[in-house]
């Protein structure tokens, strides 16, 4: 499911999500930024998420080389270049085989947010980053 509403946002919507991957170590590291306005309300109800045009959610799902999510540990923060820092708090989600991780985030319009994420896992660690700006619908 996850990579269906990724790939659906990311057609729909490519000016305003972000969605790549990197390598931490040996896994494959997918994420995401968008509005939580792009989620259904039925979608956001479930998962306790404010819909909200000034609330975004960054979505990150962690696979090892055989494609297979990971149950990792994360934490990390958004920082706008105004110096705002603020603390993400993830939830996991499991839908299947799939587990992915959920925060959401607080912003204005056009805030451009530098995130920074540390994944833990039992074998390895490490960090990546990267930038997002969000648009008020």
């Amino acid at each position: 499911m996850f990579k269906i509403i990724l790939s659906a946002l990311t057609l729909l919507f490519a000016s305003q999500v972000t969605g790549a991957e990197t390598r931490v170590g040996n896994w494959t590291v997918h994420y995401s930024a968008f509005a939580s306005t792009f989620l259904t309300p039925e979608v956001a109800r479930s998962y306790n998420i404010e819909r909200s045009r000034f609330n975004g959610l960054v979505n990150i799902a962690v696979t090892d080389a055989n494609g297979v999510t990971q149950q990792v540990n994360l934490s990390g923060e958004g920082k706008t270049l105004l110096g705002t820092v603020r603390r993400l708090n993830f939830q996991t989600v499991r839908e299947g085989d799939s587990i992915y991780y959920i925060a959401e985030y607080p912003y204005r319009n056009e805030d451009n947010v530098l995130f920074t994420i540390d994944i833990q896992g039992p074998q390895q660690g490490g960090q990546f980053s990267f930038r997002h700006t969000f648009y008020t619908d």
